[in-house]
Parts: structure tokens; C-alpha cells; sequence
């Protein structure tokens, strides 16, 4: 019994994963599965909170070092789909100028992610929305600071 009990859910993932896969493409999928850059950080130098229209929301936390990003981490109590854009959101970030990151949009988190559920790609434009709302904290922070 264990044999087919383990066979059968080693079957239903397989075909979860496959379905998953085509309806987000490879690049999500894999994200989705592998989520980078996940995590509070302490001490940011620009932190962005934005709650969305379908009501998840995330949070961008970024470190600035010699006036580009040094570190970015998000969190988000979102569906996958907000994991797999904050994800990339966060890495788009990485090494940027603040004028570079003022550049990311959600078209261009779907730009990067090829295929993307219609229903779902508003989750793109909450990880840039917050992704600028952290950029924004930093430059006040860093205008009151200068």
C-alpha cells in the first residue's frame, strides 16, 4: 500500500509541476520553486511596504553601498506569483544606481519572465511599486542625511 500511496503523490506532483510550469514558463517555475533573496533585513537603507489591489503585500528592504544597491531582500505574505515578482524585483535591484533602479517597472519583471498568468501579473507591478517605494524611502533618508 505504501508503494502506491508513494507513487501516486510522486505522480500528482509531477503533474502539478508540469501544469505549473506551463502556465508560468520555466523562468517562474523555477523561481517558484527556488526563491532568492527572501528575508527582513535589518538596518536597510530603503524599505518599501505596498499593499495591493488583490491584498497581498510586500515589502522591499535595500542597502546601499558608494550609491548603488549593495544588498535587496523582500518578504511578502502574497500568493507564489508575488514570491516569484518580489523575488526578481529584489534582484533587479542589486548593483543599481538610484536613477537605474527608478527604471523598473513591472513591464520589465514580464519582460524577464516570458510567459506569465494574465490573472496574475499585477503581482509585476506590486513588487515595482514597492520596489520604487523603497527607493523613495532612501532618497529622503539619504536627502536628510546630506
Amino acid at each position: 500500500m505504501s508503494d502506491n500511496f508513494d507513487r501516486f503523490m510522486e505522480e500528482l506532483q509531477k503533474k502539478i509541476f508540469d501544469e505549473t510550469k506551463a502556465e508560468f514558463g520555466d523562468i517562474a517555475f523555477q523561481r517558484w520553486r527556488k526563491p532568492r533573496y527572501v528575508g527582513r533585513m535589518d538596518n536597510a537603507d530603503g524599505y518599501g511596504r505596498v499593499t495591493g489591489s488583490c491584498g497581498d503585500t510586500m515589502e522591499i528592504f535595500l542597502k546601499f553601498e558608494r550609491d548603488k544597491v549593495r544588498e535587496a531582500s523582500f518578504k511578502t505574505d502574497g500568493c507564489g506569483s508575488s514570491m516569484v515578482c518580489g523575488s526578481f524585483a529584489a534582484e533587479l535591484a542589486i548593483g543599481k544606481t538610484p536613477d537605474e533602479l527608478s527604471e523598473i517597472t513591472g513591464d520589465k519583471i514580464l519582460d524577464i519572465l516570458g510567459v506569465f498568468p494574465e490573472e496574475d501579473r499585477h503581482c509585476a507591478f506590486l513588487a515595482a511599486n514597492t520596489l520604487q517605494e523603497a527607493l523613495n524611502n532612501y532618497m529622503v533618508n539619504h536627502m536628510k542625511a546630506a
